[in-house]
Order: C-alpha cells, then sequence, then structure tokens
C-alpha cells in the first residue's frame, strides 16, 4: 500500500510541518548533546570528585553506547514501527537526560549517560527516515537541509550553549535544557504521526548484531582510551584492537554466508550509497576535527573565555545554515557532484586558512575560516544526504540512515581520536627541537632578538623560555593537524567520480505506507 503525493491541501501541510518541527526537536536535541557536556567535565570533575582519567568515562559510556545501538534502528523500526521506536527514544533519552542532572556520582553520571546513549541512537537516523518519508522526491533536497541544519548546528554551537550554562546556572543544567525540547517533540510525535501495521516480520541475527557490537564497541573503547593509555603500549588498547579486528571478521564472515544478515545485503549493492556513506566518513573526519581543534587553541593559546569561545564558533554555524537552505534550492536543478565539488573547495580554502593561524592573531581569521568551512560543510551535507538515499527503497530508509550515521560516527571519534594524538606529540618533538636551541651560544637567544629581562642567569627567565616554547610548539602542531586536515579534503575531491546523480522521476510520485499524516 502505498500514498500518492498530489498537491497537499492545507490540513495535510500543516500536520506535515507540525510532524517536521517535533522531528527536528529531536534531532537538535540528541546533536548538541554530542559535544554540549564536553566544556562541563571540569565542573562534573570537581562536582563528583573524580579524576581526569575517570571523568572521560562520561564522554565515553555515551559515545560507545550509541554507536552500538545505531545500526539497530532498522530493526526496531521494521519490527515495531517508526512512530513507536521514534517515542520510545525520545521518552527514554529526555528520561536519562533527567537523571544525569540528578545523579550525584560519578558512577550514577556514567550509567545514566549509557542510557542517554542507548535511546539517542535512533534519533538522527530516524528524524532523517521520516522527513524523506512525509516529502515527495523533488522535495528532498530541501527536507535534507532542514535536517542536516539541525544535525550540525548542533555540535557547533554545543560548546557556546554549554559554556553559558555552566558560568551562569550549573553544569546540571547541560542536562536539565533536554527535558522541555523532549517533551515537546515527545507530545508532537505522538499526535502527528501516524503509523499503521507493520506486515514485513525480518527476523534478528543475533550473531551479526553481537559480533559487529563488540567491533564498534571495541573501536570506539579503542579510539577514546589510546590517547589517554599510550596507545598500543597498553594491554587493554591491543585488546581492544584485537577484539574490533576479531569481531569484524567475524561479521563480514556471518554477512556473507547468512540468509538473512543483519544488514540487508542489498544496501551495499547501491554504489550511490557505499560511496556516500564512505564520503560521510570523511566529512566526520573534518568537520569535528575542526570542531575538537579550535576550543582548546583559542582557550589555552589565546586566551580566550569559554563564552568569547563559542562566540567566536558561531559565525560557523551561520555559514552552514545559510549553505544549507541555499542548497536545498539547489538540488534537483543543478547536478549534486558540482555543489559537492563546490563544498570540498571551500573546506579545503578554510583548512588554508587555518594552516596560516599564529600566536598573536585576533580572532578575524578563526572567524573567517569559520565561515568558509560553514559554508561548506552546507553544500556537501544536504547534497551527500540527498544522493545517499536518492535510491534506496522506503522500506530501506531507516536501516540506511543508521548505517550512514553509524560510519560519519565512526568517522567523527576517528578523526578526533588521530587529530589529537598527532597534536600531542607533534607537539612534544617540536618543543624539543626548539628548547635545544634556547641555549647561551645561540646569538638568537640574546637581545635585540628576545628582550634584555630574559637571561640565562635567571630561574624565572628560564621558565618564560620553556613557556614560550611551549606556545610556539603548540600553534605549530596545530599547523600540522590543519595542513593533515587540508590534504584529506583534496584526496577526497577523486571519489566524486564515482557517484551518479540520481535520476529524475516522471508521473506521480509514490512514498511508503510506513508514516503517514495524521488528520484532525
Amino acid at each position: 500500500m502505498a500514498a500518492v503525493f498530489a498537491q497537499p491541501s492545507r490540513g495535510e501541510a500543516t500536520n506535515r510541518t507540525m510532524i517536521t518541527v517535533s522531528i527536528m526537536l529531536a534531532t537538535v536535541m540528541s546533536s548538541l548533546d554530542t559535544t554540549i557536556a564536553n566544556v562541563a567535565l571540569p565542573h562534573i570533575q570537581g562536582s563528583v570528585s573524580a579524576s581526569q582519567d575517570q571523568i572521560t568515562w562520561v564522554l565515553t559510556s555515551y559515545i560507545v553506547a550509541a554507536a552500538i545501538m545505531t545500526p539497530l534502528t532498522g530493526w526496531l523500526a521494521g519490527r515495531f514501527g517508526r512512530k513507536l521506536v521514534f517515542m520510545v527514544s525520545v521518552g527514554g533519552f529526555t528520561f536519562a537526560s533527567a537523571l544525569c542532572g540528578l545523579a550525584g556520582s560519578l558512577v550514577g553520571i556514567v550509567l545514566f549517560r549509557l542510557l542517554q546513549g542507548v535511546f539517542g541512537a535512533a534519533l538522527i537516523p530516524l528524524s532523517q527516515a521520516v522527513l524523506l518519508d512525509i516529502n515527495p522526491p523533488e522535495k528532498h533536497g530541501e527536507a535534507m537541509a532542514m535536517w542536516g541544519a539541525g544535525a550540525i548546528l548542533g555540535p557547533i554551537l554545543g560548546p557556546a550553549l554549554g559554556g553559558f550554562l555552566t558560568d551562569n546556572l550549573s553544569w546540571r543544567w547541560v542536562f536539565f535544557i533536554n527535558l522541555p525540547v523532549g517533551i515537546a517533540a515527545f507530545t508532537g510525535i505522538f499526535l502527528f504521526i501516524r503509523e499503521h501495521k507493520l506486515t514485513n516480520r525480518r527476523p534478528f541475527d543475533f550473531f551479526g548484531f553481537a559480533t559487529l557490537a563488540v567491533a564498534i564497541g571495541s573501536f570506539q573503547l579503542f579510539l577514546d582510551r589510546g590517547q589517554t593509555q599510550d596507545w598500543f603500549s597498553s594491554t587493554e588498547v591491543q585488546i581492544e584492537c584485537a577484539l574490533t579486528g576479531l569481531a569484524l571478521f567475524l561479521f563480514i564472515v556471518q554477512m556473507a554466508t547468512a540468509k538473512r544478515p543483519f544488514l540487508d545485503a542489498a544496501l551495499f549493492k547501491d554504489a550511490n550509497f557505499v560511496t556516500a556513506t564512505i564520503f560521510g566518513f570523511f566529512l566526520g573526519i573534518l568537520l569535528f576535527s575542526t570542531l575538537a581543534l579550535l576550543p582548546p587553541l583559542m582557550e589555552n593559546l589565546l586566551g580566550y573565555s569559554v563564552m568569547t569561545t563559542g562566540l567566536v564558533s558561531v559565525p560557523r554555524g551561520l555559514g552552514s545554515f545559510i549553505a544549507m537552505f541555499i542548497v536545498g534550492q539547489l538540488v534537483g536543478r543543478v547536478d549534486v557532484r558540482l555543489v559537492l565539488l563546490a563544498g570540498l573547495s571551500l573546506m579545503s580554502f578554510s583548512a588554508w586558512q587555518m594552516c596560516h593561524f599564529t600566536i598573536v592573531m585576533d580572532a578575524t581569521p578563526i572567524m573567517w575560516a569559520g565561515v568558509t568551512s560553514g559554508l561548506g560543510t552546507g553544500l556537501i551535507f544536504v547534497p551527500l544526504s540527498t544522493l545517499a538515499f536518492a535510491s534506496i527503497t522506503p522500506e530501506q530508509r531507516s536501516e540506511a540512515a543508521g548505517l550512514f550515521t553509524l560510519v560519519r560516527n565512526i568517522g567523527s571519534s576517528a578523526g578526533v581520536s588521530i587529530m589529537t594524538a598527532l597534536l600531542s606529540r607533534n607537539m612534544s618533538i617540536v618543543h624539543s627541537g626548539l628548547v635545544n636551541h634556547i641555549r647561551p651560544d645561540n646569538p638568537l637567544a640574546h637581545p635585540p632578538f628576545v628582550s634584555a629581562a630574559l637571561n640565562f642567569a635567571s630561574q624565572r627567565s628560564l621558565a618564560l623560555f620553556d613557556a614560550l616554547a611551549n606556545q610556539q610548539a603548540a600553534i605549530i602542531a596545530y599547523i600540522d593537524d590543519f595542513r593533515l586536515m587540508l590534504w584529506i579534503t583534496l584526496l577526497s575531491i577523486p571519489m566524486l567520480l564515482l557517484m551518479r546523480p540520481p535520476k529524475r522521476r516522471k508521473g506521480p510520485q509514490t512514498q511508503s505506507a510506513d508514516i503517514h499524516v495524521a488528520f484532525d
């Protein structure tokens, strides 16, 4: 049974708008939570008397739980229906957020963050699938622009909002802020989405899910714990790496031999979906690595406050927001590969701009690089999502959206871990090289090249020399990371040749009857 899209009535358009508002609230709530708690970690650490190593579990528990549960989205939606899964996810996420805000111990916060990740995993992929279902194909570009704005603006604005709430209220409000949003989203989904009974009861592949869950969970732990545990010098990290490889091998074997594997094998035969998903992996690296590197650069090197850092980051979000709504009108009229090329070009230029950052710069270069990067991200995100789902059937959308989100999130985690590890390593290497040149027999270490107040006979001067070396080593290490991001962006461009523009359909368009607009 399918619903034919004709000219929508006023009631249909109104209810479709309410559905869009409701699921966008869920999208923003989920995406915001990926970064809003980061700036509150020092305050949480002091409140629960946790060590630096222990407090990282507040972030790790959420990331690992969400990563494991994301691939399950498609099966749950197919078995129980998208509306029910969506409502349970929003309600559970909101309730877990309240528990996080009320928690009085580290164990409680970690357990409730784990619960947040379990319920929040389905929010992003389900919101994407529902938006595609309630809009005809010619409106998919605009729908993905709306969805992309919520999915990207959340992580970008999260640090600024988290800093404001923590400084002016309490760290607990980074979790309590989800309560009104979650209640509004739950109410809208309950009132405006009506779902028909599903007849397709796909069996659950327990072994496939278990092996994939172990592979994802181990890999996330490997990425999150590697830097603090000194990577492969740690037995824990070695075990996590071995588990990842073994579980992934068993999952691939299961996919190749099972009659009904955990993931629909037809998804991997869709060239556009596979290419766009791989491309999304690199997009995750570029987007979230930038979001992870810039705040510490501004706060630790340039001396910005948390609020100032958030304000300087706003132009990046505005650039993304503007680009997404512009590109929403272009999709379907312009070859999406050209739009993707324009976005990659802007992101390359932004990385080049960041390669010229200095220790004495003001906020202007950061803001301009942010605007350029935001525009590029907006030009990439929407057409990439549209292209990925162009030939995916409505029945496959939930599962495809879950896989698409999972791969992008893995890219994000991998990018942040790799860039952070390289930053720490390069800082040590550069600092060592600089210190070797700060000695009495080097004429550059004496006036007029340095202040006359600095001399090698004073311990205070030696400490200042070391501080200057630390500053220069840090900015050089940051530039090395930005340069690597520039090369990743440039090397991603040839992937556009593997993509094919979606075919334009003629005649009446059909959609799945899985989601229907409710009428009064």
